[in-house]
């Protein structure tokens, strides 16, 4: 048939297909597939493949393809991502998706950032940590060896970690490198803080010391309390420090002078935590909390204080009260655990640990979701012995403050046993 005339029937024939019912136009094509050959049939199967397998993420607006892709999962949506390049272009760029992948694994999220392939990124960091945790692999250890006698006091800041020891000496290491900065004498160290310029130390001598580091020099020494000293806080703003004993008291004095401003008593047994200074110098006792009536259950070492609420373990569970109302809003009863302490409470992770492990806790369901083994490290009821590193973690991970130290403990070969995040894979 020549081209004019089989253009004319083609047009014939389709004005005729096109008034036939769906039944009618469905025998036709079945009469004329049977009547098809090899080259007709392959024709027609690579053509019904594009015909039907339409791309609907490329045909859709893109507000159409993010709001179809919000209501699938993101393991689904990385395997999508393998379709094509297209595919993985847009579902690479729908944020909204990855942000809440992000925020579900309990992830912090910086709305700011606007890189839309900024947050799938941040996904896959964040399951692979998340993994590393459930299969307890997301830290390693190291060790700290100079001190020779016991190790009591830690300190640590910034990547910092200062010991104070027996051994009449404190030091300052920088906790990446494992390196010793400064080494100076001292008297016997039960409390440790420091800032670039000094060193300020209680002492099992009952006196309360600063130190120069460059030089090693003693600046001012403190005297007035009748038991060992085992916390230190001071604020040169204000030029205030505050010391807590084992006198049973907390001593307020001049920072520049040693003179003691105030001496607070209330306190029916050592003093080893004190919190950061405020304005305030003539305190008063605002509120005695307890977990029992009798006051039988006594709280462990570590009291959590962010200014909105006060967190603490006792052998019945953590305890968070209203700082504004001291009522008891939350008792948390960690599964199969008893007598753990409290290292760090926050929005979404709690860190704690036992004679035998460290644990992470998620607060948004009571679980733990990892555990790390710890060592047989020293012993000590008043809980000085031991530390968190770095806890912005606490409220949520972002992938830049899951580094550096997450616990320090003294061991009994004076060693300072280190467990630090391990480096993202």
């Amino acid at each position: 048939m020549e081209k004019k005339d089989f253009e004319a029937w083609l047009d014939n024939i389709s004005v005729a297909f096109l008034s036939l019912t769906d039944l009618q136009k469905n025998e036709t094509l079945d009469h004329l597939i049977s009547l098809s050959g090899a080259v007709q049939l392959r024709h027609l199967s690579n053509n019904l493949e594009i015909l039907l397998k339409r791309d609907f993420l490329k045909l859709l607006p893109l507000e159409l393809s993010f709001y179809l892709l919000k209501w699938l999962d993101p393991q689904t949506l990385l395997t999508c991502c393998l379709v094509s390049k297209q595919w993985n272009k847009v579902i690479s760029a729908c944020t909204e998706v990855w942000q809440t992948a992000c925020k579900n694994l309990g992830w912090q999220i910086d709305d700011s950032v606007q890189d839309p392939l900024h947050w799938k990124k941040v996904y896959l960091k964040a399951i692979l940590r998340m993994k590393q945790l459930k299969d307890h692999e997301a830290f390693e250890t190291s060790s700290l060896i100079g001190h020779s006698a016991r190790v009591y006091a830690l300190y640590y800041k910034d990547g910092l970690l200062c010991t104070g020891s027996d051994d009449l000496s404190a030091k300052l290491w920088d906790v990446s490198t494992g390196q010793c900065i400064y080494g100076i004498q001292t008297h016997t160290c039960a409390a440790v803080k420091f800032d670039e310029q000094k060193l300020v130390t209680g002492s099992f001598d009952n006196t309360v010391a600063c130190w120069e580091w460059s030089s090693g020099a003693k600046t001012q020494h403190f005297r007035g309390h009748t038991g060992a000293v085992f916390s230190v806080d001071y604020n040169d703003e204000l030029d205030i420090l505050v010391s807590g004993s084992a006198d049973f008291t907390v001593k307020v004095w001049a920072l520049s002078t040693g003179t003691c401003l105030n001496t607070l008593t209330g306190h029916t047994e050592w003093v080893t935590k004190i919190w950061p200074i405020g304005r305030e110098i003539n305190c008063k006792c605002l509120k005695t909390l307890s977990v029992s009536e009798d006051r039988s259950i006594s709280l462990q070492p570590r009291l959590h204080f962010d200014g909105k609420y006060i967190v603490c373990s006792s052998a019945l569970g953590l305890y968070q009260w209203d700082f504004a109302s001291y009522d008891i809003l939350r008792v948390i009863k960690p599964p199969d655990l008893a007598n753990v302490s409290l290292l760090g409470f926050g929005e979404i992770f709690a860190l704690l640990f036992d004679n035998r492990y460290l644990y992470i806790m998620d607060l948004r369901t009571e679980k733990l979701i990892s555990r790390w083994p710890l060592p047989e490290y020293r012993k000590s009821k008043r809980g000085s012995s031991f530390l968190a590193g770095e806890i912005s973690w606490l409220n949520g991970l972002d992938g830049q403050n899951d580094m550096g130290l997450v616990f320090a403990t003294s061991m009994p070969d004076h060693s300072i046993h280190l467990v630090l995040w391990k480096e993202h894979g």
